[in-house]
């Protein structure tokens, strides 16, 4: 297996398909990068020489994005920034609810849980 930015690279993956299980590198970057490093027909990972590998490793550091641990950081950071100031959307964090504006009446049960019954209203009679 092939090792880029400190992730195992699927081997039997094309180039393109398996730079896609780094995180913050999508199908769109992955084949700007494939195209960077100029390597034709877009060759599965085994068929990489170490010296093509070592490109592609050049490539995405001099990408100037953020990748991996990084990403991951800035991501937790905004939402913490979010929670600190109560912002709506930080409330919506914090009880782990759909923060982007999803109805949650029917929806959202893997953020809720599984369904709880609650018991209905007695209906009376007559009526």
């Amino acid at each position: 297996m092939a090792i880029i930015s400190g992730v195992n690279i699927p081997d039997n993956n094309r180039l393109e398909v398996a730079l896609t299980s780094i995180h913050g590198i999508g199908l769109t970057t992955s084949r700007k990068i494939v195209e960077e490093v100029g390597l034709m027909d877009n060759p599965r990972v085994r068929d990489l020489t170490e010296e093509d590998l070592a490109r592609v490793r050049s490539a995405i550091d001099r990408g100037g994005m953020l990748i991996e641990g990084d990403l991951r950081r800035e991501t937790q950071m905004n939402i913490r920034r979010l929670t600190d100031i109560q912002s709506f959307r930080g409330i919506r964090h914090r009880k782990r609810l759909p923060s982007r504006g999803q109805r949650t009446k029917t929806n959202a049960r893997t953020q809720r849980g599984r369904r709880q019954t609650v018991a209905g209203k007695k209906k009376t009679p007559g009526h």
